[in-house]
């Protein structure tokens, strides 16, 4: 299995140079004017032209040979267990896949399909506190795992939420996944939660596991969590026609999953757009899953929004980076100075026929990741998931 990434064992110094394109993941200014980066300690420090900037000190020097750097992806929707393993189809080093794809930074809807999985309130606030520690503790791959997403129960009451926020849990997993599966119940606990600093998702559509149910666009709304959870359905929809209510009759997060309805992710988006209220669009896989682990989820979701969606690859990069950050208040996802140095960086796959990486995704390929850094560490290189790329950036210097 994949164990716990190294961190810098001293001060350390990144510089990214020779860079062609940056993309920030930020809607308002999706691309950034400059060639270089340099991150100290684990925090972007400066973002500019090379001459104007300061790369005196480096501890490490890469060379993105005129690549695209971006963001690390966010992958808004998983259902992390143990480590770097999965139950659901008893597969190992599914995480450092995801980061093979490009995910630096993953957020937890439940730890779902844990054996055994207890439903009383002591076991699940206990398990949500494990969860919470254990993968803040172990880090595969470097991967920021978001977890301790506790499934509520109708038992439950308000100090159990309190409790739990004191010992660091801030997710709850799906609504619905658990014995709450209706409006009035839901919203008072929801109620709990952000009162005590813990956010909320809700699974919506047709039942994905046993023991989840249908959950219908009157729940959604009644129950009012901070983001609506596979919005396109993980992976049976609801109707257009509640979709578009749910658009309309909220501003919490939209998340569209790879492990859903293509279609309704399409016609969520367009939705959106109309209303000008594509910040709240997020981008999950909803994995592991029974149809599996997607390593390429979050680049698929991004190369079918652009292509499909007829949205610039740009801004179909920002809904996997940036979006997700400011909802979920993280410290990466965008560059800017002060962020977590977390970054992909990838070209045009060899024999594209787009003539750059943006021009690629909106045609439908994929990029080709020539490198990951999170905390301003190398993690990977060359991906051993993706497309070759076209050019690959190299570390010149350590």
């Amino acid at each position: 299995m994949a164990h716990d990434a190294p961190q810098a064992a001293g001060p350390s110094k990144l510089v990214i140079r020779n860079i062609g394109l940056i993309l920030s993941g930020a809607l308002e200014k999706p691309i950034l004017d400059g060639d270089t980066i340099v991150a100290e300690n684990g925090k972007i420090s400066a973002i500019g032209r090379f001459k104007d900037v300061n790369t005196e000190g480096a501890t490490t020097i890469v060379d993105a040979n005129g690549t695209t750097v971006a963001p690390g992806l966010i992958d808004s929707h998983v259902h992390p267990v143990a480590g770097d393993w999965t139950p659901r189809q008893n597969q190992i080093n599914w995480i450092d896949s995801y980061l093979h794809g490009g995910v630096t930074t993953m957020i937890s809807a439940g730890e779902v399909h844990m054996p055994g999985r207890p439903r009383d309130v002591v076991g699940l606030k206990a398990m949500a506190v494990f969860a919470q520690r254990a993968f803040w503790t172990l880090r595969p791959g470097g991967v920021k795992v978001h977890a301790g997403a506790p499934v509520i129960e109708c038992e439950m009451v308000e100090e159990d939420f309190k409790e739990m926020a004191a010992n660091g849990v801030k997710l709850l997993g799906e609504v619905g996944l658990g014995g709450v599966k209706d409006g009035p119940t839901a919203r008072k606990m929801v109620g709990w939660a952000r009162k005590y600093g813990i956010q909320s998702t809700i699974h919506t559509g047709g039942p994905s596991i046993p023991g989840s149910g249908l959950i219908d666009k009157d729940v959604v709304l009644e129950a009012d969590t901070d983001v609506v959870g596979h919005i396109n359905g993980g992976h049976t929809a609801l109707p257009d026609d509640q979709i578009r209510c749910i658009c309309e009759g909220c501003k919490r997060g939209l998340e569209l999953v790879h492990n859903g309805n293509e279609r309704s992710a399409l016609f969520t988006l367009r939705t959106a757009r109309e209303m000008g209220d594509l910040h709240r669009v997020i981008l999950g896989t909803d994995a592991p899953a029974g149809s599996g682990v997607q390593p390429l989820g979050i680049l698929r979701m991004v190369s079918m929004l652009s292509s499909l969606g007829e949205l610039p690859a740009e801004i179909a990069f920002c809904l996997a980076t940036g979006n997700t950050a400011r909802m979920r208040a993280l410290d990466c996802g965008l560059i800017e100075v002060g962020r977590s140095a977390d970054f992909v960086i990838m070209d045009k796959a060899q024999h594209s026929p787009g003539k750059n990486i943006l021009e690629s995704v909106q045609l439908g390929d994929l990029p080709g990741i020539g490198m990951t850094i999170i905390d301003g560490i190398v993690r990977t290189q060359r991906s051993r998931n993706t497309p070759p790329a076209g050019k690959v950036p190299e570390v010149v210097a350590k």
